[in-house]
């Protein structure tokens, strides 16, 4: 581990190799403390998108990120390198969209860094003089020694038309991982002009915790973490709880094998996840709060502490929330990695600084939990939920999804899939339709076996 990147299955001849990706990382992290060109000015010619999850940097997209930064810059061009969360189809990553003025957007997959430069050169031209000139002699060389120049560009372009992407994309509907692709997990300007802390301004303008409660429970929602607990249920419950102080917890510690659904939301969504705790510790009287992340997370946990940095700079969490009088204070609990902390009691009891062990119910955490007050917890899934439930309505919500089961689910398409990545989908959705239709199936030949929900 350096500093706080951790380094797996190493051997003394990958030391070197080692150090020169943490030294590409650093030198990152000081690109990205460099002040930032105007907004407006970078919107003259366009945006170029690039995937930032955990699965898209695996995969290579920091340095196509670094390669398409390196080749604007040089050209002196004034369009935007847009860092987005997780874009969900991990099979082919690296993704880069390229937005053009008038909204025209194309989409790359598989992008390798020596790529990135011939894609900004066929959707934007240089500025300068010079500038043009040497780009166009460097062109002309490049179509006279290599023959293939732009057909790695024109073989990975994806066509929205494309079969395979109409059958990832078709049946999924955005709710928690709504504008995937599309925001700056980190910056806050962008999540407030797609309607970001629309819903907590309503609430906290006037609408009472009673009122909150009855549309999450006209909703349908339930617990996204596993058990299916009716949420408005489980926020009425705290809410009448007997107790002067109560605490709000988010359940982010997810074990299970394959799974990437939470680190997704986190790492994609920050602002979101939080805007639906401030809204449920609103609804049920809460004052304090704690967002239990696992430790195997550190960019999910960077991001996180990052957009509560910048929510409470602007009055959005803290003391008197958009001048409303409601206080929250929120800190992160780093999980250790047991697995069995992702039950509630285990939870709070690791919280408490005990050996995370489950315990017995009742009484339950609504009733009795963190330090013996009433306690909600909720998943993260559940909580990115809540901003759109609010906003939309909960009669959009209960819409989606079967009787008993309302609204959408977040899966993560792991293991013997041909399309894997991660998924949002209808509840009622057969399992045959998730791994044929969406993933393609198993690979030709190979019979499907088993599924590991």
């Amino acid at each position: 581990q350096i500093d706080d990147t951790t380094y797996g299955h190493l051997a003394p001849s990958t030391v070197g190799t080692m150090i020169d990706d943490f030294l590409r990382m650093e030198a990152q992290r000081a690109r990205d403390r460099e002040p930032k060109e105007d907004a407006a000015a970078a919107e003259a010619l366009g945006e170029i998108r690039i995937g930032q999850g955990s699965c898209c940097i695996a995969a290579g997209s920091l340095d196509v990120r670094h390669r398409l930064e390196d080749t604007v810059r040089d050209q002196h061009l004034p369009v935007r390198i847009k860092p987005v969360g997780c874009v969900g189809m991990c099979h082919r990553t690296p993704l880069v969209e390229v937005v053009e003025p008038g909204g025209v957007s194309t989409l790359y997959a598989k992008v390798t860094a020596e790529e990135a430069e011939r894609i900004v050169r066929r959707h934007f031209k240089p500025q300068g003089l010079v500038t043009r000139l040497r780009a166009a002699v460097g062109s002309a060389l490049e179509r006279v020694f290599t023959d293939e120049v732009w057909e790695p560009v024109t073989r990975y372009s994806i066509d929205v038309r494309d079969s395979q992407v109409c059958e990832y994309l078709g049946r999924q509907k955005n709710i928690a991982a709504e504008l995937c692709g599309e925001v700056d997990p980190l910056d806050i300007d962008d999540y407030v002009a797609n309607e970001g802390f629309t819903a907590l301004k309503s609430v906290l303008g006037g609408q009472t915790p009673e009122s909150v409660i009855d549309a999450i429970t006209t909703s349908g929602l339930r617990g996204r973490g596993g058990a299916g607990f009716a949420t408005g249920r489980k926020w009425s419950l705290v809410r009448n709880a007997p107790g002067d102080e109560k605490t709000i917890v988010m359940n982010g510690d997810e074990g299970d094998p394959g799974a990437f659904m939470d680190r997704m939301l986190l790492e994609s969504y920050p602002y979101r996840i939080l805007e639906g705790m401030i809204i449920a510790a609103y609804a049920v009287g809460a004052a304090t709060g704690v967002l239990y992340i696992r430790l195997e997370y550190p960019l999910a946990l960077k991001r996180v502490r990052a957009a509560m940095a910048a929510m409470t700079e602007r009055g959005l969490l803290g003391k008197s929330i958009l001048d409303s009088g409601f206080d929250l204070e929120l800190r992160i609990m780093e999980g250790a990695g047991a697995f069995v902390c992702g039950e509630e009691t285990a939870l709070l009891a690791s919280i408490e600084g005990r050996r995370g062990m489950p315990r017995h119910r009742p009484p339950y955490p609504a009733l009795d939990g963190l330090h013996h007050r009433p306690t909600l917890i909720n998943n993260v899934e559940t909580y990115a939920c809540v901003p759109w439930i609010l906003r939309h309505g909960a009669d959009a919500f209960a819409a989606l999804g079967t009787g008993a089961s309302k609204g959408t689910k977040v899966f993560s398409l792991t293991g013997k899939v041909v399309r894997g990545g991660l998924i949002e989908v209808p509840m009622g959705i057969s399992i045959r339709q998730v791994v044929e239709e969406i993933g393609g199936g198993v690979a030709e030949g190979r019979t499907f076996k088993a599924v590991q929900i």
